[in-house]
């Protein structure tokens, strides 16, 4: 009982001395932090470049996705997956980081070109950062509109009720989803010709089962390994990045 009392005691008396601490430390703390405001016009400036900075960089994965060729790879490539009939193999990473590295292969050239007419000349300070902003966006905006068909690129000019003279006056608001919708579009054609040669598979498959009077064995057990099979002997894999490599040149 008695060390009962003792430790009740020390729950009282602990939180006292807590918050005496707590009410005394903003005291101590305030004469060792100070934040001074920017006093100058180039102190403002170089704020709202790290926020711009900061905002760009938070945007950089829907960038990378939405804005390069990375929707079309990833799309094909879980086509390939699920035309084969393998769940996780090979696994999402595996299939994001294919995709990755195809992407900034096909987007090299792009990228070099922005890092020349714009990164480089504004990090020297030889342009302004609106400059900058259009030397970088010309590219990747000629590089969405090749990609774009017509028909889409038209619905998002009309949805919008734009008049524009000429493609080059189309701005990026209707850029960006014109190309998604494209290669969205794309991808699942580059799907469907995946299809038609693993489904021809499964259905001579199925047939020989069921003329075999084999009802209660899965088609798609035995259908595997042949896809599996043909994949191998078409050398797949150089066929399928080939394809998607030539497909944005």
């Amino acid at each position: 009982m008695i060390k009962i009392k003792k430790f009740s005691w020390l729950v009282l008396v602990l939180p006292i001395l807590l918050t005496q601490n707590a009410y005394a430390a903003p005291n101590n703390a305030s004469s060792l932090i100070t934040v001074n405001a920017p006093s100058t016009s180039n102190e403002v400036a170089s704020s709202i470049q790290i926020v711009l900075l900061l905002t760009v960089l938070t945007l950089a994965p829907s960038i990378l996705i939405m804005m390069t060729s990375f929707t079309r790879i990833i799309v094909v490539l879980s086509f390939l997956r699920n035309a084969l009939g393998l769940q996780q193999m090979p696994p999402n990473q595996v299939l994001i980081g294919l995709a990755l590295f195809l992407t900034f292969f096909i987007m090299a050239p792009v990228g070099s070109q922005i890092n020349k007419d714009s990164i480089q000349p504004y990090m020297q300070g030889k342009i302004t950062p609106q400059e900058a902003y259009v030397k970088a966006r010309d590219p990747l905006k000629n590089f969405m509109l090749k990609q774009t068909r017509k028909n889409d690129l038209n619905l998002f000019i009309n949805l919008s009720k734009l008049k524009v003279k000429s493609v080059n006056d189309v701005p990026l608001r209707v850029v960006i989803p014109s190309f998604i919708i494209s290669e969205l579009k794309t991808a699942f054609e580059i799907g469907f010709i995946i299809y038609i040669p693993f489904l021809i598979i499964d259905m001579v498959v199925a047939s020989v089962l069921m003329s075999m009077g084999m009802f209660m064995l899965p088609p798609v057990l035995i259908s595997l390994p042949f896809k599996l099979l043909l994949f191998i002997l078409v050398d797949g894999w150089n066929i399928l990045a080939k394809s998607l490599v030539i497909g944005f040149r």
